[in-house]
């Protein structure tokens, strides 16, 4: 792996050749896994040797050995419609049949593994978006599709700058599934105060000022995109900020709970699952990523703050949290 040349007050998370040595015994590889023999009929994936781990390989290949309905929650950001370069793995444009068949090759296979009060969230931007609702129509009842604005992205000369992306909801029963949305509401500043016989409507009157908590909606325009000034920021180019995963944990899985990511990237469902108290297990094929997950998983231990989320509530962009 190449050093980069970095600024001092750079954060972003790096492997030194000690990490590498170290974290790489950390790592569940797909070859081991299919000498295992982990489906007995009392299985526990609690208490498995998949539970909290990082697993390196071929998506499809590790799919089939890991058990199904054992994930209360369910994160996917794969690669979008785009070419774009994993650390040398090249995922290519291509026709828009031909990337509905590439989301069919997983995505029934990854559903298996949702408990049948599970939910799952499924990441894409305007390009794709319509091939993901169609693949979620097919094996699940979807709820919702989430907007979020993210700043970082390049201008367009010719075109609206794309700085938007969705995130389809779905769950296997529309009937019984987790949902706590008094988790996931947002501290915001009041600007006009409104009273009745003198007291706050609403709204809780601080040293600190005004705020009142608000449900959220479908459209997120208070997260930002990792940059080097973080310290959850790597060099993965798609990384998910931690902020907006956890937005998705807090509501949709409970303390305890399995989330799962077969596109783990460099972390990000994992490292915020553990600092929310969920067990985690993730798939991805790239080694350095994976490392590079471990990683952050260490610096979990340590710090379990998550930018824009404290005191139990989600504050509004530049409040300071």
């Amino acid at each position: 792996m190449k050093e980069k040349i970095r600024a001092g007050r750079n954060r972003t998370v790096t492997l030194s050749d000690d990490d590498i040595a170290k974290l790489e015994q950390k790592l569940l590889f797909v070859d081991d896994l299919k000498k295992k023999d982990d489906s007995t009929c009392n299985f526990d994936f609690k208490s498995s040797v998949f539970c909290n781990k990082t697993i390196n390989g071929d998506i499809i290949e590790a799919l089939a050995v890991l058990p199904d309905n054992f994930a209360d929650l369910i994160i996917i950001d794969p690669p979008y419609n785009l070419t774009k370069n994993f650390n040398g793995n090249v995922f290519s444009a291509r026709s828009e049949k031909s990337y509905d068949d590439y989301l069919e090759s997983w995505f029934s296979l990854v559903c298996k593994k949702l408990k049948n009060s599970g939910s799952l969230y499924l990441c894409g931007d305007w390009k794709c978006t319509s091939a993901l609702q169609r693949v979620m129509e097919k094996n699940l009842t979807v709820l919702n599709r989430i907007t979020w604005q993210r700043e970082k992205g390049r201008g367009a000369k010719s075109n609206w700058k794309n700085s938007m992306e969705d995130i389809w909801f779905g769950v296997v029963n529309p009937n019984d599934y987790y949902f706590d949305v008094g988790a996931v509401k947002l501290k915001r500043k009041v600007i006009a105060p409104y009273k009745v016989n003198g007291k706050p409507k609403d709204w809780d009157e601080t040293a600190d000022g005004n705020f009142r908590l608000t449900y959220p909606g479908n459209f997120w325009d208070d997260i930002s995109i990792p940059f080097w000034s973080m310290p959850e920021n790597t060099d993965h180019p798609t990384q998910k900020p931690e902020k907006l995963y956890a937005k998705l944990i807090l509501a949709s899985s409970k303390e305890g709970d399995v989330v799962f990511d077969p596109f783990l990237g460099s972390g990000t469902a994992s490292v915020v699952a553990k600092k929310l108290n969920r067990n985690y297990c993730g798939i991805e094929m790239n080694k350095e990523y994976c490392l590079l997950a471990e990683k952050r998983l260490e610096m979990a231990d340590f710090d379990k703050s998550i930018q824009g989320y404290a005191d139990g509530v989600f504050w509004e962009r530049n409040s300071g949290k």
